[in-house]
């Protein structure tokens, strides 16, 4: 079903948030803890700072950036695009291909309920977003 919406993908779901403060290194340890490819940046009440994921990480050790002394906010994708929870998985996956992300955060009043990445959806969902690709490719 390809209309599933991100309140049910999102089901149970506790995202990985940190504040600011934290450093690199502890981000990417708490997503290697929990298996996660992201991590939420958020101020004390749950407001979106940005997002911190695995290209940003790999992009500061690039730059030769330490990871135990920089701070979050040095290193995360600031006022990253996000999705209502009544938003469906098919416009998920439209924004993540459209704009090259992994990982996109719902939100709801302002406040981060949960994050969605690619692998969070199902192959229906995915097989309908390459026949829309390619009709439009064929089209143009």
């Amino acid at each position: 079903m390809t209309n599933r919406p991100m309140s049910e993908i999102l089901r149970n779901q506790v995202p990985l948030t940190l504040p600011p403060e934290a450093t690199v290194q502890e981000a990417c340890r708490q997503m290697h803890a929990r298996g996660v490819g992201a991590v939420l940046v958020t101020d004390p009440q749950g407001g979106l700072l940005g997002i911190f994921t695995g290209r940003d990480a790999v992009r500061m050790l690039a730059r030769a950036h330490d990871p135990v002394a920089t701070p979050l906010r040095h290193g995360m994708t600031r006022h990253p695009h996000t999705l209502p929870p009544g938003c469906t998985a098919i416009e998920a996956l439209r924004l993540m291909h459209d704009g090259g992300f992994r990982h996109v955060p719902v939100m709801r009043d302002g406040v981060v309920i949960g994050v969605v990445s690619r692998g969070d959806f199902r192959g229906l969902e995915q097989d309908r977003l390459d026949e829309e690709t390619g009709l439009w490719e064929r089209i143009g």
